[in-house]
């Protein structure tokens, strides 16, 4: 059984996981960024060690998430099944493996919220950026 070929708008795909990073900047920046450091146990002030690394880390793994995603929905989705199949991936596939975690891990619900509301959106914005840009 095997898929239809996919053309990927390359650039969308780059524009998907970028808008990881934007999102991230005004997430854990201006919005959440002291209550999910005190939640995450987290010092706001110091500066991370290797901060290039994690960066890089964390571009790589957008990427990828953004690709995968482009090709799950295909070239006949529009910017709203996008929004919607983000939605849905975000929240019962994402957030809820982190709820796994985070429950096992013992990690208050006030991060868990704040960590799978980044990852819904992300998905949500993956899905409308690559949906609409075909």
């Amino acid at each position: 059984m095997g898929m239809p070929p996919i053309d990927l708008n390359w650039l969308a795909v780059i524009a998907a996981a970028l808008s990881a990073f934007l999102l991230g900047g005004i997430w854990y920046g201006p919005l959440f960024k002291k209550a999910w450091c005190a939640e995450a146990g987290v010092d706001p002030d110091t500066t991370p060690r290797h901060p290039a690394r994690i960066f890089a880390t964390a571009f790589a793994c957008s990427f990828l998430a953004a690709l995968i995603f482009a090709v799950f929905l295909g070239n006949e989705a529009s910017a709203a099944d996008g929004f919607g199949a983000g939605f849905t991936v975000g929240l019962f596939f994402v957030a809820t493996s982190f709820g796994i975690n985070y429950a096992f891990a013992q990690r208050s619900l006030k991060l868990w919220t704040i960590d799978a509301g980044y990852h819904i959106l992300q998905f949500c914005l993956y899905g409308l950026i690559l949906g609409a840009w075909h």
